[in-house]
């Protein structure tokens, strides 16, 4: 018997068959249900028990991130993952901060596919690598706190997380894409503390990478 009960949203039917087909051929899953618009689609929300739903973006009602705005908003625990035919910036960001779990691209193989919403369903974050660029860059640009002085106290960003000012400032510079040693010489630091701020960073976000740390940061305002 699977453990999770999916919901696929898309309005094209030959997509719909072909995702529901290949989700059929995994034993994760106990019940699968389908719906052609995201109004449709919080019907079964609403009746039935749902723990994941992939989510064509376009969808014809009203596209897929305001329909996972309306999921997470009433049913916080169910995870979303956004399918979409393009790799606009704006989408892939809009998506983190509505709430979705992963963001792929309809050229997916079915096979990674099946990995990718199995590792959401257990609670993981994963974006396409030809989007996740965009993760990082939108870490960067909703930073405010790189120009002030690090100061020893922590700084709340959430009731969950708390960050030091000096941890904000190696999170911003990991999103930027720079080395442990990199960091280490441009806050004038041992590398050995360097890796103790990213080991706490991770801990704190719980996060195994720098890209989950990238997208929780953005979701949950820490930097």
């Amino acid at each position: 018997m699977g453990k999770y009960n999916l919901l696929i949203i898309e309005d094209h039917a030959l997509t719909r068959f072909g995702l529901k087909t290949t989700f059929e051929t995994d034993t994760d899953y106990s019940k699968i249900f389908e719906a052609s618009n995201a109004k449709d689609g919080l019907k079964i929300i609403e009746k039935e028990i749902i723990d994941i739903v992939v989510m064509d973006l376009g969808l014809p009602d009203m596209n897929g991130i305001e329909a996972t705005e309306l999921i997470k908003e009433k049913h916080p625990d169910i995870k979303v993952v956004i399918l979409s035919s393009h790799e606009k910036q704006e989408d892939v960001i809009n998506s983190i901060k509505a709430g979705a779990g992963a963001y792929c691209t309809k050229d997916v193989e079915p096979a990674k596919l099946l990995d990718i919403v199995s590792s959401v369903a257990k609670g993981a974050a994963w974006f396409d690598p030809k989007v996740a660029g965009y993760v990082l860059k939108a870490a960067v640009s909703s930073g405010n706190d790189e120009q002030k002085e690090p100061t020893a106290e922590p700084v709340k960003n959430s009731p969950a997380i708390n960050l030091t000012s000096r941890e904000k400032q190696v999170l911003s510079l990991i999103a930027e894409g720079y080395s442990n040693s990199e960091i280490a010489k441009k806050l004038e630091v041992s590398i050995n503390t360097t890796k103790a701020h990213v080991c706490s960073i991770l801990q704190k976000l719980e996060v195994n990478d720098r890209t989950q740390a990238a997208i929780k940061a953005i979701k949950n305002n820490v930097i």
